[in-house]
């Protein structure tokens, strides 16, 4: 059986697609550079890290975005006439006062490990848009329609333009042509597809928290009318159908279903495969209970299809509910690589799972100074929404160890480096070495910054000695968070408070959404930006198969 998350961690508004025995999935990125990840598989059960979409730092540019801006909802798609693979993506700018100014662009490339074209803008009309190939050659572009003025039904219908290839441009003013399969609301994520003699337009309703879901439409004409499906929602957390057309908060946490260990199932893309099956990808969440706080972010679920004879798309086994299990498809086995759990640094090039908020981690890290270490020169604090050295992995179960050895020497307070857990730059949690004016000496403590409120803790302050390297880890089990350090790998003490797991959350948070939860080492230099700090190695040593409860 396959287990649900198949991306387990920050993997959100999931997009398949598939060339020949190949498939590929892209995912969402917000703030998080590299942009884009795409995961490959051709059995779909086994996914591996393949590419990134997106990296080039300066185009977008992430830089001062707040958290959970940046690039929204890609959509990858391949093109057999072109032979070329295509990624729309939007970069959100700006969500104040409710507008979501958003730019979309158009992206192509011959292999997902590049090049890219340079970046085609597309239109600014709303957000989740994507690309649809018609067997005729046009191509179109839906996205939902932002709607703005306050009259109006929120957040707004789904709308369609005509894209010109040879002049890399759309063609006249995206036209509105669906407001959703149900009464759930919050319609957005389309995504046109086309069997036989009909478009069906896929979407997700009800708001991408706990309400969420995945409906159809079809039409035998692009431009519609189109014909909801009779028994939508065809993937959900919740099944009951409600009217919620007037509440257009997105999160919903009345509609939590104690009955299913997948919440949020939405936001979903299919594929159908020369054997016959058809394999739906979608958003999910495991929240803790009763917090209703998902640490781990929206997560990437898989479920089995199949088409009725009348032709609509429905689960495979009956019923609408997304199952966390899943029977295998039929194709052949195909084990793939995954993240390794310890990282040396024998390499001169950057691992492919890494990440850092906004930049492009090679500005700040050097993997050559220092052969078998990687050296990461300090930059602004770890609230900044412009330049911090922080170098992440995505946190993928809520039972996990992490440990680093560094080796720092602090000149001022305004040194730093560590271990951080780290959700945006308003939660946080550090565990650093620093010089501390109390000693007149270097020492270790540690920091948390909750919803922009930092706290420090003198007691927690500890002297050591330059020149001796320190192992520093974090355990989180569950809720609890806790810090230790040691300095010969293998006696370790506590240090600091633990702290709550469930508030490093879309649901906690007050500053960001949508994202999920990253560790990592990190260096500050908040006075010159050249100071640096070395790490002998980055272990993360997670169980993928423990619950979160």
């Amino acid at each position: 059986m396959i287990q649900n998350p198949i991306l387990p961690g920050f993997h959100a508004d999931p997009c398949i697609c598939r060339k020949g025995d190949d498939f590929y999935i892209a995912v969402s990125s917000f703030e998080w550079f590299p942009g884009i990840p795409i995961y490959h598989s051709k059995d779909m059960k086994n996914w591996e890290l393949y590419s990134h979409a997106l990296t080039n730092a300066e185009d977008p540019d992430l830089k001062k975005l707040p958290s959970a801006k940046g690039i929204w909802a890609p959509c990858l798609t391949y093109c057999e006439a072109d032979d070329l693979f295509y990624v729309v993506y939007g970069v959100m700018n700006s969500m104040n006062a409710r507008y979501f100014d958003v730019d979309n662009y158009l992206i192509t490339a011959k292999d997902l490990r590049g090049p890219w074209s340079e970046p085609v803008y597309l239109h600014s009309s709303g957000f989740d848009a994507s690309m649809f190939h018609d067997d005729d050659g046009k191509k179109y572009i839906v996205a939902l329609e932002w709607e703005t003025r306050t009259e109006y039904e929120k957040p707004g219908p789904i709308c369609i333009v005509e894209y010109d290839p040879a002049q890399k441009k759309v063609v006249g003013m995206p036209k509105a042509f669906w407001r959703g399969g149900t009464d759930r609301g919050c319609i957005e994520a389309p995504h046109l597809t086309k069997r036989g003699n009909y478009y069906y337009i896929m979407c997700a309703e009800g708001g991408t928290g706990y309400y969420h879901s995945v409906t159809m439409g079809r039409s035998e004409n692009v431009w519609g009318p189109y014909e909801a499906d009779p028994c939508n929602p065809i993937v959900t957390s919740v099944p009951e159908n409600h009217n919620e057309r007037a509440d257009w908060d997105h999160l919903k946490p009345r509609y939590y279903n104690p009955e299913s260990k997948l919440q949020k199932s939405g936001h979903a893309s299919y594929v159908d495969l020369p054997n016959g099956e058809t394999w739906l990808v979608h958003l999910t969440s495991r929240p803790f209970v009763p917090e209703l706080r998902c640490t781990l972010g929206r997560e990437t679920a898989i479920q089995r299809m199949k088409w009725t004879e009348d032709g609509w798309l429905r689960m495979e086994n009956g019923g609408n509910m997304a199952q966390e299990f899943v029977e295998e498809s039929k194709l052949p086995g195909y084990p793939v690589k995954k993240l390794p759990q310890r990282d040396d640094f024998d390499s001169e090039t950057l691992g492919i799972g890494y990440y850092a908020p906004r930049i492009d981690p090679v500005t700040f890290v050097d993997l050559k100074a220092r052969p078998g270490w990687i050296r990461l020169r300090g930059q602004e604090s770890g609230c900044s929404l412009n330049k911090t050295s922080i170098l992440a992995r995505k946190l993928t179960s809520v039972q996990a160890v992490v440990t680093t050895k560094v080796d720092f020497t602090p000149l001022s307070y305004q040194h730093t480096a560590g271990l951080i857990l780290y959700y945006d730059n308003m939660n946080f949690v550090y565990l650093y070495k620093y010089f501390s004016d109390t000693l007149n000496h270097s020492a270790i403590s540690v920091m948390q910054v909750e919803n922009g409120i930092k706290r420090e803790f003198p007691e927690a302050r500890t002297f050591v000695e330059d020149g001796q390297d320190i192992w520093m880890r974090l355990e989180i089990k569950g809720r609890k968070s806790c810090f230790k350090w040691s300095l010969d790998g293998d006696t370790y003490k506590e240090i600091g408070p633990c702290f709550d797991t469930t508030k490093f959350s879309d649901e906690y948070s007050e500053f960001g959404e949508f994202t999920g939860t990253f560790v990592g080492i990190t260096c500050g230099d908040r006075m010159l930006h050249q100071h640096t700090a070395d790490f002998d190695f980055f272990e993360y040593v997670a169980d993928e198969t423990a619950d979160v409860k």
